[in-house]
């Protein structure tokens, strides 16, 4: 495989060795954690140097589980850390419960340091829950957006694939961590190097900060009409205060039965279903992430009252939102 140019590889000579610190949490994500490291590994093999070394922590040192279940086993319980490390923090499954007093204490103490510190995946909740992203922007998966906005309102949340903001960064989950990792080889050791990178891993569409996680809503769904399109966006963006099909219709400039019509030929359903369905599947984001009562949740949905909440829940999930609480295990980022 090629090298990096030799005039390049000479450049990097003599360069401080960089470590990063994962913190792996109990059911983290394989995925975003995996991609990061095998950065850190191509990065090094292109350079033809040591640029960066990696370290695994667990809170007791002990193997952790994964989100596949594999046990991973690790180099260190909680260390204290030097000033120049990099901590990244792996989320994934039950974060509220995996985010425990001893890591919230570990990680307040080292940042006291200026220890730069960062999350993949759903990690972001535990940086936010040791109070490390106040007066910071950040990101956390699509999938748990919900239940950080409750939580943190306070925190600027964004939906790109990652955010570096000081001494903070945070990716989003899955392949994000790509991006980030990439991003912050080229800060460290030029363009070359990083797109060397992505060259050697097959990732051909490299993106920034300005990129969000999710699909366009025409690609989510497989149609592209334009007015069905916007019509969704304005769903998805009215959760609380639904609007209702007549005025949806209205403002694309059709009539609600040509709404109706759309839809029906689109995705099968009415657009008073389609909407149903957005709100609860927020509603089941909010009970299974927050401790917000059904109450809220059924409020946070558009819903007038406890009763239809529950109504309309158990004809969706064939259960109650009370016992989709009882028996929550959290949702992957």
């Amino acid at each position: 495989m090629n090298q990096t140019p030799r005039s390049d590889a000479a450049s990097l000579q003599n360069l401080t060795q960089k470590r990063f610190v994962f913190v792996l949490l109990d059911q983290f994500t394989l995925l975003p954690f995996a991609s990061a490291v095998e950065c850190l590994r191509v990065a090094n093999r292109m350079s033809g140097q040591n640029l960066y070394e990696y370290v695994l922590l667990s809170e007791d040192g002990e193997a952790i589980p994964c989100s596949v279940g594999s046990k991973f086993g690790v180099d260190h319980a909680l260390i204290e850390l030097k000033r120049d490390d990099v901590v990244l923090v792996c989320g994934g499954m039950n974060i509220r419960d995996n985010s425990t007093a001893r890591i919230l204490a570990w990680l307040r103490r080292e940042s006291r340091k200026g220890v730069s510190i960062g999350s993949l995946c759903t990690g972001s909740y535990t940086l936010a829950k040791a109070g490390l992203l106040d007066g910071k922007r950040a990101t956390i998966h699509w999938e748990n957006i919900d239940g950080f906005s409750e939580d943190f309102a306070d925190i600027e949340l964004s939906k790109s694939v990652y955010v570096l903001d000081g001494k903070r960064m945070t990716a989003a989950g899955g392949t994000a961590s790509l991006d980030l990792m990439l991003k912050l080889i080229a800060v460290d050791h030029g363009e070359d190097l990083a797109n060397a990178v992505a060259d050697q891993l097959i990732y051909s569409n490299i993106r920034t900060e300005q990129d969000t996680q999710r699909l366009s809503v025409p690609t989510r769904i497989g149609v592209r009409h334009p007015k069905l399109s916007v019509v969704i966006q304005k769903m998805e963006a009215n959760i609380e205060e639904p609007i209702s099909p007549s005025i949806l219709a209205q403002d694309v400039g059709m009539s609600t039965r040509q709404l109706e019509r759309l839809f029906r030929r689109y995705l099968n359903r009415s657009p008073k279903r389609y909407y149903m369905e957005l709100r609860l599947q927020k509603a089941r984001n909010l009970l299974m992430q927050t401790d917000l009562s059904v109450i809220n949740v059924a409020l946070a949905c558009g819903f007038a009252s406890p009763s239809h909440f529950s109504k309309c829940y158990r004809a969706h999930y064939d259960t109650t939102p009370y016992r989709e609480r009882g028996t929550k295990s959290g949702i992957p980022g």
